[in-house]
């Protein structure tokens, strides 16, 4: 049976950042499961605007949402007044001081959640190799074309060095709600290579040996 490891939580440290960043002693699992929530009540909120990821930033009893977004202009709304609301809701809902910092995604062909979202396989895998991705692999499992029973498909192209930890692989999941039943999608994307920089100190030139 093959052993699988998710291709962020494998990178995470290295090469990819925590998407929660806090601290926190007793109050951790209470404090995980709001960030949970947070999540998954902004993503369904803001269904329309093409939510790539959402990051959770707290000190003390501040609280920042960094959300990545391909379409910013839904979320601000006319002169910030969708903003507004939305930073007035999340303060309400968590009664701490909210900052909401808005993200674009300038190239969404690119990123794996908002490709796994906007499915069509084929179309785009063609369009995220057309935009410079080094390999793209899909695959949707479910009730395909209303099919009694269940199956998996999937579709690859380019390279995908999934063992590779400094391969810069994105991937995101979405689901599709048919009338046959649910359609789940996965994503894989990869970028190229990332290799961290690391500090590296000089030498030390090694003492001068007195003369005899």
């Amino acid at each position: 049976m093959g052993q699988k490891t998710h291709p962020y939580g494998f990178r995470l440290g290295y090469n990819k950042p925590w998407k929660s960043r806090w601290y926190a002693g007793r109050d951790y699992a209470e404090l995980l499961h709001e960030d949970v929530r947070l999540r998954k009540e902004l993503k369904e909120k803001l269904k329309s605007a093409g939510i790539s990821s959402i990051e959770i930033e707290r000190a003390a009893n501040k609280l920042v949402v960094r959300i990545f977004t391909a379409r910013p202009g839904i979320i601000i709304g006319r002169k910030g007044a969708e903003i507004d609301k939305l930073k007035q809701d999340v303060q309400k809902r968590t009664k701490r001081e909210v900052h909401i910092d808005i993200q674009e995604v300038h190239r969404p062909e690119l990123d794996a959640t908002l490709v796994a979202e906007s499915i069509a396989m084929r179309k785009s895998v063609d369009s995220a190799l057309r935009f410079g991705c080094k390999g793209i692999k899909v695959r949707v499992a479910g009730r395909l074309n209303g099919a009694e029973i269940a199956r998996k498909e999937w579709y690859l192209q380019g390279r995908l060095p999934l063992q590779t930890l400094r391969a810069d692989i994105d991937f995101g999941t979405a689901e599709a709600h048919t009338t046959y039943g649910v359609i789940g999608v996965k994503c894989w994307i990869y970028q190229g290579e990332n290799v961290p920089k690391r500090n590296t100190r000089p030498q030390e030139k090694p003492a001068a040996v007195a003369a005899d």
